[in-house]
């Protein structure tokens, strides 16, 4: 951490000619369990990861927003008046959409200083562990205190939300901001997305002698794009046609019913939500009674419902799910929004190197290119470093 909050100090001032007032980091994320359930006022349990998007950020006279990035050439820059979802495009869309959610929460662009902001992340893009909600976080937490808005990291994390849906077009839930903002070291966060009320969880990894592997296999995905939307829809269009107002509402118990009155795709969809939430419980209940050890079953049947009834697996996530429990893993699944990205191993410490051999193994005779995996480590959430 200290390498990478040094780069973007050292960055800030090259590119902008001064030393910033601080430097902000926020946390990827990694879902332990509850998958989809976050827009369906569902059940969710992430944890904040040891990568992180750091921000060096200072404050100017002139009433303008300048942004740049290790990962951009370009340096944007548009006048805080200006800014509105319809002026917002690219990477820049992400911090400079912050700076305009806030204004929906009290901020008064006319009247803050102006801003410069340089990016710096060492949280991988597009492997589902929420590398822009991770950026999002971070800039929230800067501007909330440089503009002395006084909000609370809840409302921070509603911030975010409205940036990914409003700016940014992805119709996300608030699983992801409430994980960068809220977590806590060696923990997970329990989240009732309905109520938004949330409980630290203890996870014992370190006293089980346990970790998390992610393989991130390399297959990019975009929330904006068609899947993902396509599933939420089909959970609104299921909730409807069961007459709830959301997939929460409804229980095993409601599933004979949903098999007569829901076509088989959208009856499908409804299912992985309804176990999904129940999965979630079933996992904060044997963590609290019996440890890390006991959740690997949850683990593998919710990758199964994914695979099978929300149909977001591809085949390198099925693959490296499939060599983790063939290899020892307690537990393996696919995580974050699908269609790509990574998925999550619970393994014993010792096995995580031959594990790692056995994935490449597997990814090179099925002609597939070699995914990148590494240990992560729950972790606290999103803080002013400088």
């Amino acid at each position: 951490m200290a390498d990478i909050r040094d780069e973007a100090a050292s960055a800030f001032e090259d590119v902008f000619g001064y030393t910033p007032n601080g430097i902000w980091s926020a946390p990827g994320r990694v879902n332990l369990i509850g998958e989809h359930t976050d827009y369906n006022d569902g059940f969710v349990l992430p944890f904040a990861i040891d990568r992180r998007t750091v921000v060096a950020v200072g404050t100017r006279d002139a009433s303008v927003a300048r942004v740049g990035s290790s990962y951009a050439d370009e340096l944007v820059e548009i006048p805080l008046a200006d800014l509105n979802p319809e002026h917002l495009t690219g990477w820049s869309a992400y911090p400079l959409g912050v700076a305009w959610a806030l204004a929906q929460f009290g901020a008064d662009l006319a009247a803050v200083p102006g801003l410069d902001i340089f990016v710096v992340s060492d949280v991988p893009v597009g492997a589902g562990l929420s590398s822009s909600h991770a950026l999002e976080c971070a800039v929230a937490l800067a501007l909330n205190d440089l503009w002395q808005l006084g909000l609370d990291r809840q409302t921070l994390a509603r911030v975010s939300q409205i940036t990914e849906n409003q700016v940014v077009g992805a119709p996300t839930g608030i699983m992801d901001q409430s994980a960068s903002l809220l977590s806590e070291k060696d923990c997970a966060l329990f989240l009732d997305c309905r109520s938004l009320d949330y409980r630290i969880i203890p996870l014992g990894l370190e006293a089980a002698d346990l970790a998390v592997l992610i393989i991130d296999t390399g297959v990019k995905h975009e929330h904006a794009n068609g899947g993902y939307a396509e599933r939420r829809a089909s959970c609104e269009l299921g909730a409807k046609l069961m007459g709830v107002s959301s997939l929460r509402d409804l229980t095993a118990h409601d599933l004979p019913r949903a098999r007569e009155v829901l076509d088989d795709v959208t009856f499908r969809r409804v299912r992985h939500v309804i176990t999904e939430n129940q999965r979630v419980l079933d996992t904060v209940a044997a963590l609290e009674s019996d440890g890390p050890r006991a959740i690997g079953e949850l683990l593998d049947a919710s990758h199964r419902s994914m695979r099978d009834d929300f149909e977001i697996s591809v085949r390198e996530l099925d693959l490296a799910v499939e060599t983790a429990i063939e290899n020892g893993a307690i537990g393996a699944r696919m995580t974050g929004g699908g269609f790509g990205g990574s998925a999550l191993a619970l393994v014993a410490r010792e096995d995580v190197s031959r594990i790692q051999v056995a994935i490449d193994g597997a990814f090179a005779e099925h002609a597939l290119g070699i995914p990148d995996t590494f240990v992560v480590v729950p972790s606290k959430g999103a803080a002013r470093d400088r």
